[in-house]
């Protein structure tokens, strides 16, 4: 969740391909499924308060609220929206991926949360969301939920104007990007030089930049997420934070997700650091050495991701 939260971590950035779990920014998602679930588990009280806020919006007409969530991942916040709606009396939840796989775990995550309550309809659509197709299939919704997909598009302005179309008068399109990048890591380690996250965190930055750089037609966006949503037609635009806070002393489960942080990041950004770091690196992924960052209790996870809304 670097500058832009980028999307390996609570990765949601995949609404945009053509089957067999791949997608236009050349990452196979489905093959990252376990890596999502883990970080949905991480975020679930964030993804509460998401969807208590969003389903909580304003509305023109009384009548049960339609949600789109695409680009839904693993489908953490897919089950946050159904409870939420399950509470508010029910309603219409569509879950919209490109890549298969996904829409599966994300439905079945949905309905795991309701258990048997029928109040609330869940349906998927294949879609790839840089096409107009979009616009076609997916039916117009009171809230539409795109969270860290729209950075991988060529043209995300394009993208969040496409994104707008979907959203029914007086409805309201939310997207979830940028923040503040999720850190897990004491300074000083007791490993080598102190300060090893931040220079992780910096080379993940670059490597976004490039990754952006490198998309085939891609078109710079200059200026805020608020701005594109002006730009797509949208009012009323404004934004809020919610924060993922699991403080240290930390349980296994955190110590599970911060060293699968640690190896993600090994393996992104590994062959870019000094030798040192790398040293450092392999020292505290050992589970055989005193190091492992799995046996630490000092370790933790806080970020923060930011919504940003505009009504139609």
């Amino acid at each position: 969740m670097g500058a832009h939260t980028h999307g390996h971590s609570h990765g949601h950035g995949h609404s945009h391909g053509h089957g067999h779990g791949h997608t236009r920014d050349g990452i196979d998602w489905a093959a990252k499924i376990a890596h999502l679930q883990q970080d949905d588990a991480m975020a679930e009280t964030a993804a509460a308060r998401i969807a208590e806020r969003l389903i909580g919006l304003p509305r023109v007409d009384g009548e049960r609220p339609t949600i789109v969530d695409i680009g839904a991942g693993a489908g953490g916040q897919s089950a946050a929206f159904a409870r939420e709606l399950a509470g508010r009396g029910g309603g219409r939840l569509i879950i919209a991926d490109a890549v298969p796989e996904l829409l599966e775990v994300a439905r079945k995550a949905a309905e795991t949360t309701l258990g048997d309550d029928d109040r609330v309809t869940i349906e998927t659509l294949l879609v790839d969301a840089t096409s107009d197709e979009v616009v076609r299939t997916v039916p117009a919704a009171d809230v539409v939920w795109a969270s860290r997909m729209v950075h991988h598009l060529p043209d995300q302005q394009d993208g969040v104007d496409r994104l707008a179309k979907l959203v029914r008068p007086g409805g309201w399109l939310a997207l979830a990007e940028g923040g503040l990048p999720t850190r897990c890591l004491p300074w000083d380690l007791g490993v080598g030089t102190p300060g090893l996250e931040d220079r992780l965190l910096a080379l993940r930055d670059e490597r976004f930049g490039r990754m952006r750089a490198e998309i085939p037609e891609a078109v710079p966006m200059p200026y805020g997420w608020g701005t594109a949503l002006a730009k797509a037609g949208l009012d009323a635009v404004t934004s809020f934070s919610v924060l993922t806070d699991h403080p240290a002393p930390a349980t296994p489960a955190i110590r599970e997700t911060v060293t699968a942080r640690l190896d993600s990041m090994r393996e992104h950004v590994g062959e870019e650091l000094g030798a040192a770091d790398r040293a450092t690196l392999e020292a505290l992924l050992d589970p055989a050495a005193d190091t492992y960052i799995g046996k630490r209790e000092d370790v933790y996870l806080l970020g923060a991701v930011t919504v940003h809304l505009g009504r139609r």
